[in-house]
Formats: C-alpha cells, sequence, structure tokens
C-alpha cells in the first residue's frame, strides 16, 4: 500500500499475527512498539520498516505517528495504553483502530466523539473478535426487529487464549460484569445469570460478562437492555461465581504478580494448526414489548484469526477514504454486513 499504516504492539502474539497477515496480502505497514529487542528482529524478519516509541511521552508519540493515516493498536491492557494513544491520534489527526473488548475503554473513548469529529479522526475500538461479528449481529437483529428493546449476544470459542487477553481478564478479577439496563451501563456480580444457548451444535450453559457489547451495541442499535453471554463449562462458571468472595484476594499485588507470571509461562497464543481447527460461534435474539423474537447466528474463524483479518479489511477501508470522523462501531461505519466480507463466515436466521 501507497499510504503507511502502523501496527502499534507489533510484538504481541496478536500484533504479530496480524503484521504477518498483513505481509501475505502485500501489504507494507509499519510495526511499532516500546522494545528494540523484540521488534528489531520481527521487523527484519518481515521486511518491514519499525518504529521504537512508548505511550508515556506525548512528543515521542507524536513523532512516531508522523506521516502515518491509520492506527490499528494492539498493545493492551486497553485500560491502560488506549487513552494515550487515542490522544496522540487526535493530536496528529491520524485514524485510531484498536482490538480492545473492555466496555469501560468504549465508553471512554465515545466520550471523545467531539474531538474526534472537530480533528476530522475516525475513532474505532474493537476492529477484532471484539466487537466486530457481534456488533455486525446485533445491528443485523435490529434491522429484522426493528422495535426490538432487548438484546441477548452469546458467544463459543473453539479455541486457546493468548497471553494478552488473559492478562486483561486477570487484571478485571473481582470487578464483577456488566449489562445495560435502560441505557446505562449497570454493574452485576460475576456469572450473574446463566442460560442455554444454541450456537447451532445444541445447548449450551452460558454465564454473563462484562464483554464489549454492552457498550458498543447500544451505541449501535440503540436498544436499551443488552446483556453478553460466554460458552463456559461448569469448572470456569463455578470460579467465576467464586470471584464474587475471592476477588480481593485475587486482585492483590502478590497474587496478580503470581498469576501473571503463570500466564507468561504458557504459550503465547494458538499454534496456526490450531487457529486453522478454531472457529467461533455466536448467537443473538432481540425481543421486543411484545414479546415479537428475531434470533440470528454466526459461524466465523478462529478468533484470533478473525481479528487479523476484520481489523486488516477495515484498514484497507480507512486507506480507501471511508473514515467517517468521530467515534465509530464496526457497523455504525460499514454496515450490519462488514463481517460477510471475511471468507468463510456465514450467517443464518431463525
Amino acid at each position: 500500500m501507497a499510504t503507511p499504516y502502523l501496527i502499534y504492539g507489533a510484538t504481541g502474539y496478536t500484533g504479530a499475527l496480524t503484521a504477518r497477515l498483513a505481509v501475505e496480502k502485500g501489504d507494507r505497514p509499519i510495526l511499532a512498539g516500546r522494545s528494540v529487542e523484540a521488534l528489531g528482529p520481527l521487523a527484519v524478519r518481515l521486511g518491514l520498516e519499525h518504529r521504537v516509541f512508548g505511550l508515556e511521552d506525548p512528543d515521542a508519540l507524536d513523532r512516531g505517528l508522523a506521516g502515518v493515516k491509520v492506527v490499528l493498536h494492539c498493545a493492551g491492557p486497553f485500560s491502560r495504553t488506549s487513552r494515550p494513544m487515542a490522544e496522540a491520534c487526535l493530536r496528529t489527526r491520524t485514524h485510531y483502530l484498536d482490538i480492545t473488548g473492555e466496555a469501560l475503554v468504549f465508553e471512554a473513548l465515545h466520550a471523545r466523539d467531539a474531538a474526534a469529529k472537530t480533528a476530522g479522526v475516525m475513532l474505532l475500538p474493537g476492529a477484532g473478535f471484539d466487537v466486530v461479528p457481534s456488533d455486525c449481529l446485533a445491528a443485523h437483529l435490529k434491522r429484522r426487529l426493528p422495535t426490538a428493546r432487548r438484546l441477548c449476544l452469546a458467544f463459543q470459542l473453539l479455541g486457546r487464549v493468548s497471553h494478552g487477553p488473559a492478562t486483561t481478564m486477570l487484571e478485571n478479577v473481582g470487578h464483577g460484569a456488566l449489562v445495560r439496563r435502560d441505557g446505562v451501563l449497570t454493574p452485576v456480580p460475576a456469572a450473574w445469570k446463566t442460560r442455554a444457548i444454541d450456537f447451532g451444535r445444541g445447548p449450551r450453559t452460558a454465564m454473563t460478562i462484562p464483554w464489549g457489547d454492552v457498550a458498543t451495541a447500544f451505541h449501535s442499535t440503540g436498544i436499551p437492555d443488552i446483556e453478553v453471554y460466554v460458552a463456559a463449562p461448569f469448572a470456569v462458571r463455578a470460579s467465576s461465581f467464586a470471584t464474587r468472595f475471592l476477588g480481593s484476594l485475587l486482585a492483590s499485588a502478590p497474587a496478580q504478580r503470581i498469576l501473571k507470571k503463570r500466564i507468561r509461562s504458557g504459550p503465547a497464543g494458538p499454534s496456526d494448526e490450531e487457529r486453522a481447527r478454531g472457529k467461533g460461534l455466536l448467537w443473538g435474539e432481540v425481543r421486543d414489548a411484545e414479546g415479537r423474537t428475531a434470533v440470528s447466528r454466526l459461524t466465523t474463524p478462529e478468533g484470533y484469526t478473525l481479528t487479523a483479518l476484520t481489523s486488516l479489511l477495515i484498514v484497507k477501508k480507512v486507506l480507501a477514504g471511508r473514515a467517517p470522523s468521530g467515534f465509530q462501531t464496526p457497523s455504525l461505519a460499514y454496515g450490519p454486513d462488514l463481517i460477510l466480507e471475511i471468507p468463510g463466515v456465514t450467517r443464518t436466521d431463525d
């Protein structure tokens, strides 16, 4: 591509995978991160330009974004990293994408909508598995039932979790979950509700989680009541329930150090073979005040593969001039059928 884009956090599992798939597609992104020791070898291996800068120094950040039209921000936890990068994008008039799934990060970026419009910049968090497929599913369901007042979304991941999301989940342990009630984000206990959900392969028990759609789906659809579920085995549901009582212990500094060390000791993420075998299954249901319902499902490639594919697809659209200014969700910017542009995605309606 003649116009450069930058992948920040390129040495993390998802960032490196995205950079590799970008090169396979013929792209030449600039790789960026804070560690020259990690970044240099990756850039040499892929034959790409690289820039080393952290997020603490605004001047260094602005220099790092020089000549860049869009940033794909892949360095989490986004509760700590999204604000400085987004602010730099506003200063340098650079479009901002990230791959967060953290509801409060979406809300913080939504609060910068007016500033982004003034700068002519698009802020589109959640350009990966979090939340492109579920956001598109929510918008599709709203299209099917325009009178909907209640939305439930759920997903089942058939694959392994990488270090980044595992660390984010660990740092949020004990914080409970979030739902949307009458348009307001509302805290609820961990594993607040469970229900049986058929993702297309028979019923699975799922529990509520504070997934990003409790933020984004409201902005995309206007539906005031939203819950998000994940399919989870009994042991996971029981552990989540236990954090109601053990959350403060698990959130303590000593426990966090021990648990993060254990996360880092495992594989960085799924292998190429595991990703090829994996799938993402999503389900959504809307209901209106008269009791009318609509249900739709998605089957997608494995979550990390999908994150790389959807984020690169959105980068391509931005570089082609399709970047509405202000805060955007995937479906607000590109419509409910954006997800169907990804090979291997199928959608079915009941």
